[in-house]
């Protein structure tokens, strides 16, 4: 049965909808065939609304309607996906300028999750905790599910990934026998890494069931779980005494309300000349995550701004030595993570289902627009205690490549 003709007063909306976002290179077509937004021989892409439900869902709250509504096949798009959506984004941003954006209905009645020791452990499983052998067929060799590091622009994901660890551990000044604290360690690739080419020793902490079971077997398998030990608990319960803390994607679940608790754990652990790391998906200001992301992808999450993350270091007197950007390499990380998954649609499908595919297509599609437009940026914050002198006086070991591998 064919949808009804649409209204006047749903092109009306949809028209003005076009242009709250910036009027981008993109045409709309509702149900009935009706056209608005630019015309097609403009256009990077065509956005097709096949049912006329999706106008009162769209005024409840745009950006969840418009997610939902690609995975459920209501919402369809012509054209390159990254493209269409970088045009979007790049509209978005025009229109918004300098105000703060705009509040959803939606967001006026329902409260976004919190980030309570119950409250992280039920957003951790309700993203990393759904299956090892998914992500397995999309990520690198490391399972590395973080930003890599495209020092040159033909690397291949794993190469990034490696250079990624490396760019890291030299930022950190990496020694053997450094004793590290690693906040939120994924599947271990990096721990492990420290461990086999640095000769450090790592206890990394994560309280996701399934990652922390796929890293002890790896340790276990490679012959490193003298030098490598993976505790399933949550970073507020760190204990010890370490020359390095790192945390590689995880402050994004933290929340902005318990900085202060991670800046005490670090200020409680790290050693007396003590360095860190922190690297974050972030933003240049702050404002809450995409409804649609929070809601079914990564419930709770919170991308700071840097002013917000100097909360972590500012009570506790640490020094910021080293701030980098990497948003575009996250831009091509993600790039190369949506290749990979297109490749396996099949198996993903048959662990899933249909609806499943279109909604981490559109995921990991629209994280490398937002990347490339700016929306999100990526930090590698360097910090260290203020009275520590060995700090070093340029950026060169940095950037120097890793002369030889430590043998543990």
């Amino acid at each position: 049965m064919n949808p009804r003709p649409s209204y006047a007063w749903e092109r009306r909306f949809m028209s003005r909808l076009w242009e709250r976002v910036g009027r981008p290179p993109v045409q709309l077509e509702l149900w009935d065939g009706n056209t608005v937004g630019c015309t097609a021989d403009q256009a990077v892409g065509r956005i097709r609304f096949r049912e006329p439900g999706i106008i009162w869902r769209l005024v409840w709250d745009a950006s969840l309607a418009f997610g939902d509504g690609y995975a459920d096949g209501t919402i369809d798009i012509d054209g390159h996906l990254i493209e269409v959506l970088e045009a979007i984004l790049r509209g978005v941003a025009q229109a918004e300028g300098s105000r703060p954006p705009r509040s959803s209905l939606r967001n006026h009645f329902m409260p976004r999750k919190g980030h309570s020791l119950v409250e992280s452990r039920s957003s951790v499983h309700h993203h990393y905790d759904i299956g090892n052998e998914f992500y397995r067929l999309w990520l690198d060799e490391q399972m590395a599910y973080t930003c890599a590091y495209y020092e040159r622009p033909d690397y291949t994901l794993e190469q990034a990934q490696i250079a990624k660890f490396d760019h890291v551990c030299r930022k950190l000044r990496l020694q053997p026998d450094d004793v590290v604290a690693e906040a939120g360690c994924g599947w271990g690739g990096f721990a492990l890494h420290m461990a086999r080419q640095y000769g450090a020793r790592v206890r990394a902490f994560n309280i996701s069931k399934e990652q922390v079971a796929y890293a002890r077997q790896r340790a276990t398998a490679e012959g490193l779980d003298d030098r490598v030990e993976f505790i399933e608990d949550d970073y507020r319960n760190i204990g010890g005494r370490y020359d390095v803390f790192v945390s590689i994607g995880m402050l994004e679940h933290v929340g902005v309300d318990q900085y202060h608790a991670l800046g005490a754990t670090i200020d409680r652990v790290l050693a007396e000349n003590g360095r860190g790391l922190i690297h974050t998906i972030g933003r240049n200001f702050a404002r809450p995550l995409d409804t649609w992301i929070d809601q079914r992808i990564f419930p709770g999450a919170e991308p700071p701004s840097l002013k917000q993350m100097m909360d972590i270091f500012e009570p506790f007197g640490f020094s910021v030595l080293d701030v980098e950007n990497l948003r575009l390499h996250y831009a091509q990380t993600t790039r190369h993570w949506l290749e990979r998954f297109e490749a396996h649609v099949p198996e993903v499908k048959r662990l899933f289902d249909d609806r499943f595919v279109r909604m981490w297509r559109f995921y990991l599609a629209s994280s490398s627009a937002a990347f490339l437009t700016g929306h999100l940026q990526l930090f590698q914050v360097v910090f260290a205690r203020a009275m520590d002198n060995s700090i070093p006086w340029t950026r060169a070991d940095i950037y120097r490549p890793q002369e030889a591998a430590v043998s543990p």
